[in-house]
Parts: structure tokens; sequence; C-alpha cells
């Protein structure tokens, strides 16, 4: 996946700095890793313009005093009212070295149990990765449209190219094309009418 640029400043003064650092249109951050553990600031207008989405798998090549790192979004605070990034933790990754992170999962297609009336559930929107970091992919895509009502896709059915293994466990499901709500308690009715059919049978004799 390519990489993204950001450029960032070393805060030099650390103690009730943040807030004057956000008055002034910049996000407070730090960045951390196997040799490294620093206070940092970005330029709150390029973070935005350049990251619509904060995604833990979107490599960023971040420009400092004239150093230039690779790094992931690890962690973030928001303020969601104001829908405004207080601080931003950045991992420093190693390159020719295996890192551990999350994928997202990409949906393709509309299921048959769906056009059926069906309901499209998800239970698992990413999953978690080992690879290099040559090898990280922005997304797995996973094709539903085979999906009948009651049929189901698990992390065993992503299809994985390169060198990526996957952490999260393979029978986990992904998601499921449940039974439309009105028919599934139809369904639920039924099977408690029957399930009381003959102790009903049994008091009428008695």
């Amino acid at each position: 996946m390519e990489s993204k640029t950001l450029t960032a400043f070393v805060r030099e003064e650390r103690k009730k700095a943040a807030k004057r650092l956000r008055r002034e249109g910049k996000i407070p951050a730090v960045v951390y890793g196997k040799d490294v553990n620093l206070p940092i600031y970005v330029d709150e207008h390029e973070f935005n313009t350049k990251f619509h989405t904060i995604s833990e798998n979107a490599i960023i090549n971040l420009k400092m005093n004239g150093e230039e790192r690779d790094v992931l979004v690890k962690d973030y605070q928001e303020d969601i009212i104001k829908g405004k990034i207080l601080h931003i933790d950045f991992y420093a990754i190693e390159r020719g070295k295996t890192l551990r992170t999350h994928v997202p999962i990409e949906f393709i297609g509309t299921a048959e149990g769906v056009k059926l009336g069906g309901i499209l559930e998800t239970l698992l929107h990413e999953v978690e990765v080992e690879c290099l970091p040559k090898d990280l992919p922005d997304k797995f895509e996973v094709d539903i449209s085979a999906l009948g009502v009651g049929d189901s896709l698990h992390v065993s059915d992503i299809k994985v190219e390169g060198n990526i293994r996957i952490i999260t466990p393979e029978e986990q499901v992904i998601c499921t094309i449940a039974h439309a709500r009105a028919e599934k308690a139809a369904i639920e009715e039924e099977v408690t009418e029957e399930g009381e059919g003959p102790e009903e049978e049994q008091e009428a004799e008695e």
C-alpha cells in the first residue's frame, strides 16, 4: 500500500501546552516505538485534509526535523461533539520487520438473501494481521453476493495474498444473512406453538 506524508514538529514545551496548540490549529501527538518516545504536534488542517478517516493500517511517512519515520496511528482521542481530533499516538514501525495491526473488511456485491428480504448482520469490521510493512493491505474485500438467508461468512473465507498472516481466529463470523424480523418472529412463534401442542392435547384428555 502507498504511504502518505505528514509534517510533524517536536514539542519543546510539554506542560499545559496541549490546549494552546489546539487553539492554534494543531494536534498534540506522540511517536513511540523501539527506539523513540517523542512528543510532537501536527497541523490539524493538513491532517484532516489527507486523512478523511483514521485507519490503523495506513502507513504514514512522518517528516520532522529533517528526518523521516514510517508510523501507524495506534490510538487517538476525539471530541465527537466538535468533530475534532484531540491527540494522536503514532507507532514507529521498523522496515523489514513484521508488525501486527488491523485491516478493515469491505463487502462486495449484494447478497441473494438480502434480495429475498433477509438482513445483512455485520459482526466483524476488521481483522488483526501480521506482516511486513510493505505487504500491509489497504483492506480485505469479501464477496457476499452468493450468501442466502441463514448463510454466514467466516474469517477463514478471507482470501489472503502474499506473506500475510491473519491473527483473528478463523472460525469467527464476519457476517450473516438473517431472516427479516417479522419472518423470524413468525418462525419462532410457530416453533413455540408446535412445542406446546402435545401438552395441550394431554390436558384435554385429562
